[in-house]
């Protein structure tokens, strides 16, 4: 009979077991570094431009990690006017986030 008070947690759960947590991923699109003086000037309508043009590359995080990079797109049909990334690349997560 297998010793099941030294079994990890993780492997009491499945190995599936964690594929059914949502995760957030951030994507970044650009960075804007304005001075404090420009920054507390914002108002409606101000424009705050990026270090980025539309057809760079955008990188996509979990945390503080990349996880892949991509290009920004608009949805069409039911879903038009929304935005999505093309992933392009993506980082080899075999040992995990």
């Amino acid at each position: 009979m297998p010793d099941t008070e030294t079994a990890t947690p993780a492997a009491s759960l499945g190995s599936g077991a964690f594929t059914q947590v949502p995760i957030e991923i951030v994507v970044a699109v650009g960075r804007a570094r304005p001075l404090v003086r420009d920054l507390l000037r914002l108002q409606r309508e101000s424009v705050l431009p990026l270090d980025r043009r539309v057809e760079d590359p955008v990188e996509l995080y979990v945390g503080d990690r990349l996880i892949a990079r991509g290009v920004l797109e608009e949805l069409e049909g039911d879903q038009a006017g929304q935005m999505a990334v093309r992933l392009t690349e993506v980082a080899d997560l075999s040992n995990g986030l």
